[in-house]
């Protein structure tokens, strides 16, 4: 079976001479279908970088990457975008919610973008909010709503149009006790769901909640195991 993400001497470098920085020095990771894994490194260490060129939101300066099968390092802007709406759903810290626009629509804009039929839309984003447990709050704007219900709004925007990797940067960083749990339980039901899943955190007990756990140092993969959950 192909892999979801396959990754091959990925490096990244920023600037040149004095300034040049080398982000990322020979990343090799394969993730396959299914797979929950969780990203962990210190400030500088990379993640963000190895993030971003995971969700095809940059491109690696050497190395090959391929995304459920599809070739990513000769992508111009245009096709990458198209990309990431087939095959990513993103959910960020921030929740990145359209301020004064309903849940409802938040959810469909995957689709909206896909060029999906107003009615369709519908029917799915309706389903993909009842899903995540907002079945009530679906003509509710962000500002009416709780941070974890923000973020389960968020899932269901990264879900609805059934992409073939959930892409999570600090999922549960700007939540609560309470919410972080809520949040990672959905986590928790959409990977039993067989949903692929990489996660970015720097908390020890949210990366405990994922099968497999990677830690970057320096650009480099330090350790690579197996969970014990």
């Amino acid at each position: 079976m192909t892999p979801v993400i396959s990754l091959e001497q990925i490096t990244k470098v920023y600037g040149a001479g004095e300034t040049e920085v080398q982000a990322l020095r020979g990343i090799d990771l394969t993730v396959h279908r299914g797979d929950y894994l969780a990203i962990m490194g210190a400030s500088g260490s990379g993640k963000s970088t190895l993030m971003n060129i995971i969700g095809a939101l940059d491109i690696a300066s050497s190395g090959h990457y391929e995304l459920d099968g599809i070739n990513i390092d000769s992508l111009d802007e245009s096709a990458l975008s198209i990309v990431r709406n087939r095959k990513i759903g993103f959910i960020f810290q921030s929740f990145n919610l359209i301020p004064r626009t309903s849940a409802l629509a938040n959810v469909e804009l995957p689709l909206l973008y896909r060029g999906v039929g107003r009615r369709e839309r519908t029917t799915r984003a309706t389903a993909a909010l009842g899903a995540v447990g907002l079945a009530d709050r679906t003509h509710h704007e962000p500002n009416e709503l709780s941070g974890g219900q923000q973020q389960r709004v968020a899932v269901a925007r990264a879900l609805v149009a059934e992409p073939s990797l959930l892409l999570a940067d600090e999922p549960t960083g700007n939540l609560d006790s309470r919410s972080t749990s809520d949040v990672l339980d959905l986590m928790d039901q959409v990977h039993a769901q067989g949903r692929t899943i990489v996660m970015i955190t720097h908390e020890d007990s949210v990366a405990a909640r994922a099968d497999r756990i990677i830690t970057l140092i320096d650009g480099l993969i330090s350790s690579d195991h197996r969970t014990t959950r």
